[in-house]
């Protein structure tokens, strides 16, 4: 088993991505910690993983005490942590920065930049010790200006440079962290974007390069990937950023 003996932390796992990464790590013998904000999601996806060990905590990523809480159970219940995925994320309406509001903006980056960040400081010590690895789940927002609205993108590019400045400042410790760039995928993700919320000019003008998708990618493609850059034989993979779009990012 590829991460066999290992202790994973998987945020967003209530569903889409999150889940499905959950369980191809699972299904690879980690032990896992699994967050997501709806509690009865994580039971659900808890019930349905079986066979391995695994612990749930609810609660809001943008919450730094949240990713105190994800750390400390991992810490907890199997005494080390050697993975750390964060893939929770929500939408933006599609707004460029003219119609952008406040509200949006804080709400997108605390949950998609933030609350990343809040994890990767509070794992940080554990992953030093475990000479463990980050697994960041951006998007093809985090290359392009054409994929989505001001406060997504934004927070995407964010993730991104997190990521590589990670990898640079922590390569020496024997920490790697990477960056997944998934393109469109079937998940629940449009359900933080209300149709009679979206900003029609935004959405039309994202919507002529979403045009261009050559393939509507499965989550189960993404945790695929994800449990490669988990486990050691991407060992010397570090700082990467690894677009899995059907060749949308070729455009």
């Amino acid at each position: 088993m590829r991460l066999n003996n290992k202790v994973a932390i998987v945020t967003g796992a209530g569903s889409g991505m999150g889940k499905a990464i959950a369980q191809r790590f699972a299904a690879e013998g980690a032990a896992l910690v699994i967050g997501d904000i709806a509690a009865e999601r994580l039971d659900a996806v808890a019930a349905e993983i079986g066979g391995v060990a695994v612990v749930t905590v609810a609660g809001d990523i943008a919450d730094p005490a949240t990713a105190d809480a994800l750390v400390q159970a991992a810490l907890n219940r199997f005494g080390r942590l050697d993975i750390l995925c964060n893939n929770a994320g929500v939408m933006d309406y599609m707004q460029g920065v003219g119609e952008l509001s406040d509200d949006v903006w804080q709400r997108v980056l605390s949950i998609n930049l933030y609350g990343p960040m809040y994890c990767m400081r509070r794992a940080m010590p554990e992953l030093k010790r475990s000479g463990g690895c980050i697994v960041n789940v951006g998007s093809t927002a985090s290359k392009h200006g054409a994929a989505a609205g001001a406060a997504y993108t934004a927070s995407k590019h964010g993730l991104l440079g997190l990521s590589q400045n990670t990898a640079w400042m922590y390569a020496k410790s024997g920490v790697r962290c990477n960056l997944i760039a998934p393109g469109a995928t079937s998940t629940q993700i449009s359900d933080s974007m209300p149709q009679d919320k979206l900003d029609a000019r935004g959405a039309a003008r994202a919507g002529e390069f979403a045009a261009l998708i050559p393939a509507v990618l499965d989550a189960s493609d993404i945790a695929d990937l994800a449990l490669f850059l988990a486990s050691d034989e991407s060992r010397r993979i570090n700082g990467a950023v690894i677009a899995a779009d059907g060749g949308w990012d070729a455009v």
